[in-house]
């Protein structure tokens, strides 16, 4: 039996996106183990094909359309999916109508791209379901972060689309919130990728580790780099450790300046402290990188979902409401709460000293919450498995390592 997997992924021009994958990456293992094969929904289905051992297929044809192609083009692909027209032989969509035929169920892989800053993702997302719902194929939402930006329309549209969903997963309390206004009832737990395999690392072994994005909600590059170059500075004076910056979203190319590494080069020029870049690779290598941090500044959301259950003290770094509500709810049920604006130098300075000085105790937080999440991480896949995979009677789960 096979499941219909849609997420945010697909290496493209060499550029490397370590989150989306990563979760992507969480979904395919938890239900290979579970018996279940994975179709991917990919911008690149070679590559998808090619780096998770799967079957792929392209996305329904949403890039650069606006709002009014975008919902004529969601309707379109919902009566083809009826059968009451057909799409033509060359249309992108046509790999994902073949797939429902074929596939037991529906799975929208984790993320927190359901927002109106995306409409993209809102109208693809939203389409799919409705597609599988005339197919009469189950459909669950896993790991996601909803809103906070929602218009209208938009809401209306993802109520309805998680109406119709067996399963919704949210990974924060203020996503719970707003799913549970909508009369549903979401299962909430950590980000799927916070288990991934890696390779065995020693906490607090490694660098004081930096990875930013380019996003500064609007304000001024120049002050914000600034900041960020006396946080890093401060940081690198109580570790004493070496300071290594990581694009998780990045080219996969020693040199090359794109992505994250543009913003890291420019705050590397502020900085008083040596530096170096770690070349972005894959998940595993960028779970290991993290987990060894013996301290991590980010911007990212998932060097912080990494970093987290291992214990890392984590200086995480909201540009926005969005940004905070994900770092504060990747932080959280670790046991870790240190989440300041992204420009503000002396509120990270302050906190610092205590933040580096708790190493030992933020471990062992970690380590009395790791099982109990874990745990909870395994159910959740359990019944999306048996939910997406009915048709199989009863599972056969391997035990996790």
């Amino acid at each position: 039996m096979s499941v219909l997997a849609i997420g945010d992924v697909g290496v493209v021009d060499d550029l490397f996106h370590v989150g989306d994958e990563a979760m992507f990456d969480a979904a395919v293992i938890e239900l290979r183990r579970r018996g279940l094969a994975t179709i991917g929904v990919s911008s690149a289905p070679a590559e998808t094909r090619e780096r998770y051992g799967i079957d792929a297929v392209d996305r329904l044809g949403f890039a650069g359309l606006d709002r009014e192609a975008a919902a004529r083009r969601a309707g379109q692909l919902v009566d083809a999916a009826t059968g009451s027209i057909q799409l033509a032989a060359d249309d992108v969509a046509q790999g994902v109508l073949d797939a429902l035929g074929t596939v037991t169920g529906v799975l929208h892989t984790g993320g927190g791209n359901l927002a109106s800053r995306w409409p993209v993702h809102i109208y693809e997302r939203t389409a799919l379901t409705r597609m599988a719902a005339a197919r009469g194929l189950p459909v669950a939402f896993s790991g996601q972060t909803f809103g906070p930006d929602l218009a209208a329309g938009d809401e209306i549209r993802l109520r309805a689309a998680l109406a119709t969903a067996a399963l919704v997963g949210v990974r924060e309390g203020t996503s719970e919130a707003l799913v549970r206004s909508w009369g549903l009832d979401p299962r909430r737990q950590v980000d799927d990728a916070s288990f991934l395999d890696a390779a065995a690392v020693l906490p607090g072994s490694g660098p004081l580790l930096v990875s930013l994005s380019g996003w500064y909600a609007h304000r001024p590059s120049d002050a914000v780099d600034a900041a960020l170059a006396r946080m890093i500075d401060t940081a690198a004076e109580i570790t004493g450790a070496p300071v290594v910056f990581h694009a998780h979203f990045g080219p996969l190319t020693d040199g090359d300046v794109r992505g994250d590494v543009v913003v890291h080069e420019r705050v590397r020029a502020h900085l008083r402290t040596a530096s170096r870049l770690e070349t972005t690779a894959d998940t595993a290598h960028a779970v290991a990188l993290a987990r060894s941090a013996r301290l991590l500044i980010s911007s990212r959301y998932h060097p912080v979902v990494f970093a987290a259950p291992s214990g890392v003290p984590v200086l995480a770094l909201a540009a926005d409401e969005y940004t905070r509500i994900k770092l504060t709810g990747a932080l959280g049920p670790w046991g870790q709460d240190s989440v300041v604006d992204i420009d503000d130098a002396a509120a990270a300075s302050a906190l610092l000293p205590a933040l580096v000085s708790r190493a030992a105790s933020l471990r062992d937080a970690a380590a009395e919450r790791f099982d109990a999440h874990r745990s909870r991480a395994s159910l959740w896949w359990d019944d999306v498995a048996a939910t997406l995979g009915r048709a199989r009677g009863k599972l056969q789960v391997r035990p996790l390592p």
